[in-house]
C-alpha cells in the first residue's frame, strides 16, 4: 500500500516538473520573438524611419486630415423636429365614423385634396341646416317684396312692413351663419349627403396616421389624425446650458451631426432663442433651422449641435488618440513617406471628449497616426 503510494506521488511530481519546463520553455521562447523585433532603422530627434514590411507599422493607424468649420463651443445635445411653420396637424370638426382613408403615410398632397371620408351626421345637420336657411331666406325676401307692393297701395299699415323687412335680415343673417359654419368645416361634400370628406390643408407629405377605417372620430381628441409637412426644412431644438448663453446669437451659423450619418454635417442658423430659463432644468431653448433636402433628418432624431464662428473658416480636426502630450505642448505624428513618421508640435483650439481642432502647424490633407501614437513616442524616445 505504502510502496504504490510513493509511486503514485513520484508519477504526479513527473508530470508537474514537464508542466512547469513547458511554461518556461514558451516564456523564454517568447522573449527570443520579442527580442527579434527590429527597433526603427533609423530615428532623429523628431522622426522615425521603419521599413516598409516593419511590424510596428502593423500597430498603428493613419488618416489623412479632414477641415471642419471652428466650433465656439462643445457640441451640444439636440433633437429633430417638425418645421411648424411647414407643418399641419390635421384633426376633424365634425364627429363622425371613417368610412374611407384616401391617403397613406409618406405620399405627396396637395392642398385641398381629400384625405379621409367620414360619414358624419353633425356633417349632414350642417348641410341640411344651410339647406333650411336659404329656403326660408328666399321667403322672406319674397313676404317683404310683397308687404313694400301692399305699402305702396297703402293695403298694410308700415309696422307690417318693418316686421317683414325685419323678417328679411333676420333670414339673412342665419342663412351667412350656416354658409359660414360649411365653410369652416374645411371640407368637400361627399357622394352621400351625410358624408364629409376632410381635406389637406396645405400642400406636403403626410408623415404620420393615427386614424384608421371604421374608427370613430371627434373633435375634441388628443391626437391629431394627419400630420402634413413640407420635410425638406426641419427645426433642431437645442437646450443651451446657462453658462453657454453669451457664445449665441439670432443668425448665427451651426453644424448638426446625428448618430445614422456620424460622418456627414448639416448646416444651419439659430432662428429663435427663448426669452426665459426653464426653471427646471436651468436650460434655454434654442431653435435652428436646418435645410433637409435629401430627407436624411427625421423628427424625432436625436442630434449634436455645435455653434460655429463661420460656416467658410475651417480648422483641421483630429481625433483625441493622435495626441501626445509633453509637458505644456502637444504632438503629432505626421507622415512624411511609407515609413517616415515626424512627430510635430502642434497649438490646438477647441479640445472636446473624442476630437480637437489645430490651430497652427498641421494643414489639410496631412496623414496623421490616429493610432499608435503612444507607442511611437515611445520609440522615438528609446524606451519599450
Amino acid at each position: 500500500m505504502i510502496t504504490r503510494f510513493k509511486k503514485n506521488s513520484i508519477l504526479v511530481s513527473i508530470v508537474v516538473l514537464g508542466v512547469a519546463g513547458y511554461f518556461i520553455w514558451q516564456k523564454s521562447h517568447a522573449d527570443d520573438k520579442a527580442a527579434l523585433l527590429p527597433p526603427a532603422t533609423h530615428k532623429t530627434s523628431d522622426t522615425l524611419r521603419f521599413d516598409a514590411n516593419a511590424p510596428q507599422l502593423s500597430f498603428i493607424r493613419i488618416k489623412p486630415v479632414e477641415a471642419f468649420p471652428e466650433p465656439l463651443v462643445e457640441p451640444l445635445n439636440a433633437r429633430i423636429a417638425y418645421d411648424d411653420n411647414r407643418t399641419a396637424r390635421v384633426f376633424s370638426p365634425v364627429a363622425g365614423r371613417v368610412v374611407k382613408i384616401l391617403a397613406e403615410t409618406g405620399k405627396q398632397v396637395e392642398k385641398g385634396e381629400g384625405i379621409l371620408v367620414l360619414d358624419s351626421p353633425d356633417y349632414a345637420q350642417a348641410v341640411a341646416d344651410s339647406s333650411k336657411a336659404d329656403t326660408d331666406l328666399l321667403r322672406k325676401q319674397e313676404a317683404h317684396e310683397r308687404a313694400k307692393l301692399l305699402y305702396e297701395a297703402k293695403g298694410i299699415a308700415r309696422k307690417d312692413l318693418e316686421s317683414a323687412e325685419a323678417d328679411a335680415h333676420q333670414a339673412d343673417a342665419e342663412a351667412a351663419r350656416a354658409k359660414a359654419r360649411l365653410k369652416n368645416l374645411n371640407g368637400n361634400p361627399g357622394r352621400a349627403e351625410e358624408q364629409y370628406i376632410l381635406i389637406a390643408p396645405h400642400a406636403g407629405v403626410i408623415s404620420e396616421r393615427q386614424v384608421s377605417a371604421g374608427s370613430e372620430v371627434r373633435p375634441d381628441a388628443q391626437n391629431p389624425l394627419f400630420v402634413i409637412t413640407d420635410p425638406t426644412h426641419v427645426w433642431v431644438l437645442v437646450d443651451l446650458p446657462e453658462q453657454q448663453i453669451a457664445k449665441v446669437k439670432i443668425g448665427q451659423a451651426v453644424i448638426t451631426q446625428v448618430d445614422a450619418y456620424p460622418d456627414e454635417v448639416f448646416t444651419g442658423k439659430i432662428t429663435t432663442i427663448a426669452g426665459a430659463l426653464d426653471p427646471v432644468s436651468r436650460r434655454m431653448q434654442v431653435r435652428c433651422e436646418i435645410d433637409n433636402p435629401k430627407l436624411k433628418l427625421k423628427p424625432e432624431m436625436y442630434a449634436r449641435v455645435t455653434p460655429i464662428a463661420d460656416v467658410h473658416d475651417s480648422l483641421p480636426r483630429i481625433p483625441n488618440t493622435a495626441i501626445v502630450t509633453q509637458g505644456l505642448y502637444s504632438y503629432v505624428f505626421v507622415e512624411q513617406g511609407v515609413g517616415v513618421l515626424q512627430r510635430r508640435k502642434v497649438s490646438l483650439g477647441l479640445q472636446g471628449h473624442e476630437e480637437s481642432y489645430v490651430r497652427e502647424g498641421l494643414a489639410v490633407g496631412e496623414r496623421v497616426v490616429t493610432v499608435g501614437a503612444l507607442l511611437l513616442n515611445a520609440e522615438l524616445a528609446g524606451t519599450d
